[in-house]
């Protein structure tokens, strides 16, 4: 994006990592007017020390030390009540309705984009920055695209297929066009205290990465009911401890002995508490359809697009067809495994998303 008029106000999303305070001093660098502002999300009372991830009290701490450094004012906003109500309670849901969730991209479009451009303007301010690693371009038809970041492996353009326009018309990505190495060499240089601090890769609520013993906690218990393990025939091979425990093209966890080749979770029955198993071939899938479609550029008809069915999946050349109601189908150049419901399915033309949706 190009360099604003010097003193517009600005405010930067700050999680307390790297990432995000050096897109807050970049753009304190380009003229704007920042304000450092962190959201506090979780009640941190019963964490751990193991609770070490985007927003607790020491990421605070270490926001408002970043925001000390480079000269900015910082506020923290309290948004716990909605992020129990629209990330939480979504992936609790969502496990129980045998999906599997995203509450990263829920996140970004609810509260530290939706709520936080809401809050912003409170304050007067029209823009908001993030640390995330895309970029935002406008298509000769003047819509605004999200473009990959040029660090493929730091890429985060598939958490934000869901924004809509006039939100991607507030926002800024200072970091679209920098790679991970160049971040910290740059905190490095501005002697931030947070140059090499270690990323997390665990969901902020959930640290020891236990998700069935956070879902039964949350519903005093009664998320989890043992049921049967079956094969593609019916046949009950075992046991389970609570079918949200899984997901699809799950191993581990199954603990059936007796089998001539490794099986992976391919149905979940919520229903009928049943999980049905098999080995890696019943896995494949050359269609799927999504629900709930964001499309980023208009579609008459069948087109081609790469296709990204969840994070750090390589996208895969595939036909897109949409349908009604919000709807597309795709067709997959080759078939892919592991399709689950509930992640999502992201259409990239040329780096930049045309449209996703949700896997049905």
């Amino acid at each position: 994006m190009t360099v604003k008029e010097k003193k517009e106000k600005i405010v930067v999303a700050m999680s307390g990592g790297v990432d995000s305070s050096v897109a807050a001093w970049i753009m304190k660098e380009r003229g704007f007017d920042a304000v450092g502002v962190s959201l506090q999300l979780w009640n941190y009372s019963n964490s751990d020390n193991r609770f070490g991830t985007c927003c607790s009290l020491d990421d605070l701490a270490d926001a408002r030390r970043v925001a000390e450094r480079i000269g900015i004012p910082y506020y923290i906003l309290n948004m716990e009540k909605k992020f129990k109500e629209e990330v939480v309670d979504y992936f609790i849901s969502e496990y129980m309705q045998a999906r599997t969730p995203i509450p990263c991209t829920m996140c970004n479009q609810k509260l530290k984009f939706e709520e936080l451009i809401h809050k912003a303007e409170a304050f007067g301010v029209q823009r908001i920055a993030t640390g995330h690693y895309a970029s935002i371009v406008k298509h000769p038809s003047g819509q605004l695209l999200v473009r990959r970041g040029r660090d493929r492996f730091k890429d985060q353009s598939y958490f934000l297929f869901n924004l809509s326009q006039e939100q991607l018309s507030r926002l800024e990505f200072p970091l679209g066009d920098m790679d991970k190495k160049e971040v910290r060499e740059r905190a490095r240089q501005l002697g931030l205290n947070v140059a090499e601090k270690a990323e997390s890769h665990e969901i902020c609520f959930i640290p020891d990465n236990d998700y069935p013993r956070f879902i039964a906690k949350q519903l005093n218990g009664q998320g989890l009911k043992e049921g049967e393990i079956v094969n593609s025939a019916g046949k009950v091979l075992g046991t389970h401890p609570g079918y949200p425990a899984f997901t699809i093209g799950q191993r581990k966890g199954l603990n059936l002995g007796g089998l001539k080749e490794p099986h992976f979770v391919t149905h979940i029955d919520p229903v009928q508490n049943r999980i049905t198993i098999g080995p890696k071939h019943e896995l494949t899938r050359q269609t799927c359809t999504v629900g709930q479609v964001n499309w980023s550029l208009e579609f008459s008809g069948p087109f081609h697009a790469e296709v990204q069915i969840r994070y750090r999946h390589q996208a895969v050349a595939s036909t897109i067809t949409p349908l009604d109601g919000s709807r597309a189908k795709i067709e997959f150049d080759e078939p892919q495994i592991s399709i689950a419901p509930g992640q999502s399915a992201v259409f990239y033309q040329d780096d930049c998303i045309v449209g996703g949706g949700w896997l049905e």
